[in-house]
């Protein structure tokens, strides 16, 4: 059983690993309330998924911080200080993709970014933990809190904060036992559960 206290095999993911860890963050996040708000066709939200979390992993591996265990149970994807979650110049293909994806529904999936961009501390470099997800075969065993200590120890070796958003809140105390604190909220357009912004100071 996977604990907080008992270490991982955890290792920067690669190319290789993507189907991988894109099929884990699709299927832990199938329920989340902010992202299921996002994608609200149940029935294709997994294939959507699997488009759109594919592009954001992609990008995110050209740091080394996207953190797997070995056989991708578990899979965090962080970007380092002065990181961003998309390069350049892959920025103008975010439109596109969303309405693609989403048809009409695509602006007030926009909106919803555009909230996220607007919450997200700039004023002092932090690694910041764009997502954090287990496989629902293994879950229940506290392996995505075990993965996030983990990667926690990393980022304390270099004396950086760390920041995070909550997309649901039952998750909140969790990232709480581990040293964040909340700093905000904001909300999806007309949604009705917070997005909580979480923020844990350097150590």
């Amino acid at each position: 059983m996977a604990s907080a206290d008992r270490a991982l095999n955890v290792r920067p993911a690669t190319e290789a690993d993507l189907q991988a860890v894109t099929e884990t963050i699709s299927l832990a996040f199938h329920a989340d309330p902010t992202w299921s708000w996002a994608f609200p066709d149940e029935a294709r939200r997994q294939e959507q998924y699997a488009v759109f979390w594919s592009f954001m992993i992609t990008a995110a591996l050209r740091y080394p911080w996207v953190l797997m265990t070995d056989g991708a149970e578990g899979a965090a994807v962080w970007i380092p200080p002065g990181g961003t979650e998309i390069a350049e110049e892959d920025e103008e293909r975010i439109d596109p993709l969303l309405e693609e994806l989403l048809g009409p529904r695509a602006g007030e999936a926009k909106e919803l970014f555009a909230r996220f961009d607007a919450a997200h501390p700039h004023d002092e470099p932090h690694y910041y933990l764009s997502l954090l997800g287990t496989h629902p075969s293994a879950a229940g065993r506290g392996l995505g809190m075990a993965l996030l200590a983990e990667n926690l120890a990393r980022i304390d070796r270099e004396h950086m904060p760390a920041y995070l958003e909550s997309s649901n809140p039952a998750n909140n105390h969790r990232y709480e036992r581990l040293g964040f604190l909340k700093t905000g909220e904001f909300f999806p357009p007309g949604g009705e559960i917070p997005v909580t912004t979480m923020w844990r100071e350097a150590r």
